[in-house]
């Protein structure tokens, strides 16, 4: 029988018949040959009577598969690895699979161009947004589930291994060196992510909050480019509330990227952004925003991609004001001047798989919270925001639990309109105020 799609934008990614509450991913990676060698542990929740567990892997095989230490059959069906249960588990009931794989990771090419795990010229990088997780571990892919993780790490001597959470161990053998992180907050999939490179460490701070990784050579430019970070964090905690998560680190790859990353409490930039320009440090802004919105608060389907993009792109204009580049309104304005003059054929609050992440999603998004802005006064609307990042903290969101919390804001006759006419409508509408 056909799986049911939790989702038509990422139709093959995610079940909607259990979550995995935690993963215990234990790998072992020769990064000359490029093979992982992997174990893995999912601790699952049946939301639903359980037979079967279909799992997301792209390019890696499943060697050997235990539930409750019973060895147990594997499937391939309707793009996903489906594993049979020995006894159906019921709804609310939990189960453990243990599963060992291996093979040679790869990045998989699709509608948002190439996904997952990546060969840099010496080392290694995971980009996961949208279904790019299932490269490098056996998971449910889709970010309405969300789990606790544990990643134990084994490469080789000489490189460090930066993965989301707190480092809690870190070993050395004669040729390899295996490093241990524990991530507590809920993370959806597609924000696991694993960096490996010939890295330093640099703290930024006196308590170890803010860490950055670079090759050696990269600590001047780095804390030039960077060196507005406290002050982006400072600002952002007072209009957003309290930062989500235990650190914040910054890897900056030693190979040029198209864009910077986002992860859950990192961020990755390539080389070429080390720069104190506007457009490097809206891009630094941009992703330290992500981790509020779209990292903490995560869209439980991705129609509803905005709530990422939008305000990360609105954080930028806060910050260009803050730091005295251009003020909000003229960054507001400059943007739906933009819009104007590109085609009006996109509905932000659904714009389909392919449109995703097109600039128009940011940009008229943002516009979006600024028409917000314009209604309900500054004042108002950053108290808005921090209920609304504080109320949903490691959560799933989306557009019509963000109208609600609106309308207690103001009337919904006024509100409505606002996010009828930015979200769900083709035509710009006139720029606010």
């Amino acid at each position: 029988m056909p799986h049911t799609i939790l989702d038509e934008y990422t139709k093959h990614h995610g079940s909607p018949k259990y979550t995995v509450e935690h993963y215990d991913l234990a790998l072992v990676i020769k990064l000359a040959s490029n093979l992982l060698d992997g174990r893995a542990m999912l601790r699952i929740r049946a939301l639903e009577d359980l037979h079967e567990v279909a799992l997301n892997l792209s390019g890696l095989k499943i060697i050997k598969a235990t539930c409750q230490g019973r060895k147990v059959q594997v499937s391939k069906k309707h793009h996903r690895m489906v594993i049979a249960l020995p006894t159906p588990v019921p709804a609310g009931e939990h189960v453990e699979l243990n599963l060992r794989y291996a093979g040679s990771p790869q990045a998989e090419d699709g509608l948002w161009g190439e996904l997952g795990w990546e060969e840099l010229t010496d080392g290694i990088l995971v980009s996961g947004q949208p279904v790019g997780a299932s490269t490098w571990y056996p998971c449910n892919d889709h970010p309405s589930h969300k789990s606790t993780y544990r990643f134990e790490v084994s490469t080789d001597a000489g490189y460090r291994v930066v993965a989301n959470g707190q480092l809690v161990d870190h070993r050395r053998s004669a040729s390899r060196e295996t490093w241990v992180y524990e991530q507590r907050e809920p993370m959806a999939s597609y924000l696991a992510t694993l960096q490996i490179g010939r890295y330093q460490e640099i703290p930024f701070d006196q308590g170890g909050h803010l860490l950055a990784y670079a090759v050696p050579g990269s600590d001047l430019p780095l804390r030039g480019a960077f060196a507005k970070q406290a002050a982006m964090a400072e600002l952002f905690e007072r209009k957003f509330g309290p930062y989500p998560f235990e650190s914040y680190k910054i890897v900056v790859v030693d190979d040029e990227l198209e864009i910077p990353l986002e992860a859950q409490g990192l961020s990755i930039f390539g080389k070429n952004h080390l720069s104190l320009q506007w457009e490097a440090q809206r891009l630094i802004a941009h992703e330290l925003a992500h981790q509020w919105f779209g990292n903490s608060l995560t869209p439980g389907r991705w129609k509803d991609i905005w709530l990422n993009e939008g305000f990360a792109c609105f954080s930028e204009w806060v910050y260009s004001q803050e730091a005295g580049v251009m003020p909000l309104a003229e960054r507001a304005r400059t943007a739906w001047q933009m819009l104007k003059d590109s085609p009006q054929d996109i509905v932000v609050g659904d714009p389909g798989p392919a449109d995703m992440f097109d600039d128009r999603v940011y940009k008229r998004g943002a516009l979006t919270l600024y028409a917000l802005m314009v209604q309900l006064g500054e004042a108002q609307f950053f108290t808005m925001l921090r209920e609304w990042t504080a109320t949903h903290q490691h959560s799933t969101v989306s557009t019509p639990m963000f109208a609600e919390l609106l309308f207690r804001y103001a009337p919904e006759s006024q509100i409505q309109p606002i996010l009828d006419a930015w979200l769900f409508s083709e035509d710009l509408p006139p720029f606010p105020g």
